[in-house]
Protein backbone atom coordinates (compact mmCIF):
# COMPACT_ATOMS: atom_id res chain seq x y z
CA UNK A 1 0.00 0.00 0.00
CA UNK A 2 1.70 3.23 -1.13
CA UNK A 3 2.46 5.63 1.43
CA UNK A 4 0.44 9.00 1.88
CA UNK A 5 2.08 12.25 2.40
CA UNK A 6 0.30 14.75 4.86
CA UNK A 7 -2.06 15.82 1.96
CA UNK A 8 -3.05 12.63 1.24
CA UNK A 9 -1.39 12.15 -2.04
CA UNK A 10 1.07 9.29 -2.47
CA UNK A 11 3.86 8.11 -4.56
CA UNK A 12 1.64 7.30 -7.55
CA UNK A 13 0.14 10.84 -7.69
CA UNK A 14 3.24 12.09 -9.26
CA UNK A 15 3.57 12.77 -12.73
CA UNK A 16 7.41 12.00 -12.58
CA UNK A 17 6.82 8.67 -10.95
CA UNK A 18 3.94 7.60 -13.55
CA UNK A 19 6.20 8.67 -16.36
CA UNK A 20 9.57 6.70 -14.98
CA UNK A 21 7.63 3.66 -14.70
CA UNK A 22 6.34 3.86 -18.10
CA UNK A 23 10.14 4.36 -19.14
CA UNK A 24 10.88 1.08 -17.19
CA UNK A 25 8.11 -0.89 -19.18
CA UNK A 26 9.31 0.03 -22.39
CA UNK A 27 13.30 -0.55 -21.40
CA UNK A 28 12.12 -4.08 -20.12
CA UNK A 29 10.15 -4.77 -23.39
CA UNK A 30 12.65 -3.46 -25.76
CA UNK A 31 15.41 -4.84 -24.21
CA UNK A 32 13.69 -8.13 -25.26
CA UNK A 33 14.86 -7.92 -28.27
CA UNK A 34 18.11 -7.14 -27.73
CA UNK A 35 21.27 -10.08 -28.42
CA UNK A 36 20.85 -12.86 -25.39
CA UNK A 37 24.70 -12.50 -24.98
CA UNK A 38 23.74 -9.29 -23.60
CA UNK A 39 21.98 -10.57 -21.01
CA UNK A 40 24.20 -9.79 -18.33
CA UNK A 41 25.37 -6.41 -20.12
CA UNK A 42 23.01 -4.06 -21.61
CA UNK A 43 19.97 -5.72 -21.09
CA UNK A 44 20.87 -6.08 -17.22
CA UNK A 45 22.58 -2.26 -17.06
CA UNK A 46 19.19 -0.96 -18.95
CA UNK A 47 16.86 -2.60 -16.66
CA UNK A 48 18.52 -1.80 -13.57
CA UNK A 49 18.60 2.07 -14.61
CA UNK A 50 15.26 2.02 -15.69
CA UNK A 51 14.40 0.92 -12.22
CA UNK A 52 16.67 2.69 -10.56
CA UNK A 53 14.62 5.97 -11.60
CA UNK A 54 11.26 5.68 -10.13
CA UNK A 55 12.52 3.42 -7.24
CA UNK A 56 14.40 6.76 -6.06
CA UNK A 57 11.91 8.81 -6.79
CA UNK A 58 9.37 6.76 -4.78
CA UNK A 59 12.23 6.84 -1.77
CA UNK A 60 12.99 10.16 -1.57
CA UNK A 61 8.89 10.61 -1.36
CA UNK A 62 9.10 8.43 1.47
CA UNK A 63 11.09 10.47 3.06
CA UNK A 64 8.68 13.36 4.06
CA UNK A 65 11.24 15.97 3.69
CA UNK A 66 12.07 18.64 1.10
CA UNK A 67 16.02 18.46 1.04
CA UNK A 68 15.79 14.62 1.43
CA UNK A 69 13.68 14.26 -1.65
CA UNK A 70 15.94 16.52 -3.60
CA UNK A 71 18.86 14.13 -3.32
CA UNK A 72 16.93 11.17 -4.26
CA UNK A 73 15.69 12.87 -7.26
CA UNK A 74 18.92 14.07 -8.41
CA UNK A 75 20.04 10.13 -8.10
CA UNK A 76 17.09 9.44 -10.14
CA UNK A 77 18.11 12.28 -12.77
CA UNK A 78 21.56 10.50 -12.74
CA UNK A 79 20.19 7.05 -13.23
CA UNK A 80 18.41 8.88 -16.33
CA UNK A 81 21.43 9.92 -17.79
CA UNK A 82 23.46 6.09 -17.13
CA UNK A 83 19.88 4.86 -18.99
CA UNK A 84 20.22 7.73 -22.05
CA UNK A 85 23.92 6.49 -22.32
CA UNK A 86 23.29 3.11 -22.20
CA UNK A 87 20.31 3.24 -24.80
CA UNK A 88 22.72 5.11 -26.86
CA UNK A 89 25.36 2.68 -27.13
CA UNK A 90 23.02 0.40 -27.82
CA UNK A 91 21.72 2.20 -30.66
CA UNK A 92 24.81 2.30 -32.13
CA UNK A 93 25.27 -1.41 -31.56
CA UNK A 94 22.32 -1.43 -34.03
CA UNK A 95 20.40 -3.62 -31.43
CA UNK A 96 17.51 -0.34 -30.93
CA UNK A 97 16.28 2.36 -32.97
CA UNK A 98 16.90 5.55 -30.46
CA UNK A 99 13.20 6.87 -32.59
CA UNK A 100 11.80 3.27 -30.40
CA UNK A 101 12.40 4.16 -27.09
CA UNK A 102 11.04 8.21 -26.70
CA UNK A 103 14.69 9.30 -28.11
CA UNK A 104 13.58 13.01 -28.40
CA UNK A 105 12.45 15.96 -26.70
CA UNK A 106 12.10 16.49 -22.91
Amino acid sequence: MPRSQPGGYTVRDLIAWQKAMKVAETVYRVTRAFPSDERFGLIAQCRRASVSIAANIAEGHGRHGGASFVQFLRIAQGSALELETELELASRLGYVDAGHVGGGSR
